[in-house]
């Protein structure tokens, strides 16, 4: 009888840098970690296994330095002063981008803060002091000096930094920093907008655009090279970028698509085995404690292969079961379980299942479970994730 259903391991791997032959390394480790006496695992079809997006960005040298940004900034900004719409509040996300963005802009910069947080959760505005304090503000969008009287300094909660201030600090004289949740309040500064948002970018420029103004995104920076030798990333741009040092950042890794193709081409050549592959950046869940929703990055996946498309179709095995009746429960599921294949998604007996699709699902398991910090393990392998409760 089979007591384990899925499974999410982290693989280690050697330290990758540029040109590193990255799909002969991850498929020589799996098969070696598969091998390996203390943990060994049996390799089945329909295993998957998750790269970590800076894995992949790392070993195409994936990077764009401060001076980058600002030199394509300057290519396609024009002259004058620019708003930037609601940034996340974020050192390894944002300031540096925005350093590279204040020194492209030729005029003055009005950056423009969602609030009482940002679209991720950070918190600009404590929410009870929003709450108590709100009715004393001058209207629904407001500046620097009004946000201080009326609220003070606010701190974010994990890392102690007055954002407000920070990005105001690149250059005083240059940045001005407002507070809004319209996107229309940035033409009172300028008609030219960076939409420095990241999900709600679309949505943004659609409103900006049909109220006459010249939008940028940060999906257009730096999503071609700017000299020979720099990153780029034609899809996404700055999105997805991260700190690397003080004077470059590392983007979006490029071409995942042929990548999980190579990679599962790779393994089941060396395997026999079809396995399904993608790459992964950041989980989409929230801190339950603090309200920061993780998905910082664009998309969780920006690359897998075909037979990770679509969203599950499960059933509640709990609901199936307290509502047999004169049924055994045991048989009520089997029952179920064989059936769904002919049940319409939003058929009873799926009733209380999210619809959510299966990459942002599996990168969301790979992030958690290789983690941010010190584990060594940016490729996670998953068994038995299709499987279900009649599967030996």
């Amino acid at each position: 009888m089979r007591y384990v259903g899925a499974a999410s391991r982290g693989i280690r791997l050697p330290v990758i840098t540029k040109g590193a032959d990255l799909i002969n390394i991850i498929s020589d480790t799996i098969i070696a970690a598969s091998d390996n006496e203390r943990d060994p695992f049996v390799i089945r079809d329909r295993d998957i296994v998750g790269v970590t997006e800076s894995l992949v960005a790392r070993s195409q040298g994936n990077y764009v330095t401060i001076s980058d940004i600002s030199e394509d900034v300057k290519r396609r900004v024009p002259e004058g002063d620019v708003s930037i719409i609601f940034p996340i509040l974020s050192r390894n996300r944002f300031y540096q981008l925005l350093r590279g963005i204040v020194n492209g802009v030729r005029g003055k910069v009005c950056v423009f803060l969602s609030y009482p947080a940002d679209e991720v959760g950070n918190q600009v505005i404590d929410p009870m002091d929003f709450y108590l304090k709100s009715d004393r503000l001058s209207s629904d969008s407001f500046d620097e000096k009004e946000y201080y009287e009326v609220f003070g300094e606010c701190r974010h909660p994990f890392t102690g930094v007055d954002y407000v201030q920070l990005y105001k600090s690149i250059d005083p004289e240059k940045v001005s920093i407002h507070f809004a949740n319209n996107p229309l309040d940035a033409l009172s500064f300028s008609n030219t907008v960076i939409a420095a948002s990241i999900h709600t970018r679309k949505l943004h420029r659609d409103i900006l655009e049909k109220a006459g103004a010249n939008v940028i995104s940060l999906d257009e920076i730096c999503s071609s090279p700017v000299r020979d030798g720099a990153g780029f990333n034609e899809e996404y741009g700055l999105l997805g970028s991260n700190y690397t040092n003080d004077d470059s950042v590392k983007l979006f890794p490029r071409d995942c698509d042929e990548f999980v193709r190579e990679l599962q081409e790779r393994l089941f050549d060396r395997t026999g085995k079809k396995l399904e592959v993608l790459v992964y950046g950041d989980g989409a869940f929230k801190d339950p404690v603090c309200g920061i929703w993780e998905l910082a990055d664009p998309v969780v996946s920006p690359g897998y292969t075909d037979g990770l498309n679509g969203m599950p179709k499960e059933i509640k095995l709990k609901y199936v079961a307290d509502n047999a009746g004169d049924k055994d429960p045991s048989d009520a599921i089997r029952e179920a379980i064989e059936s769904k294949g002919e049940m319409d998604k939003f058929g009873h007996y799926a009733f209380g299942t999210t619809p959510r699709r299966m990459t942002d699902l599996i990168g969301s398991l790979c992030d958690l479970t290789s983690g941010s910090g010190d584990k060594g393990t940016p490729v996670v392998y998953i068994q038995g994730y299709f499987d279900c409760y009649l599967d030996d």
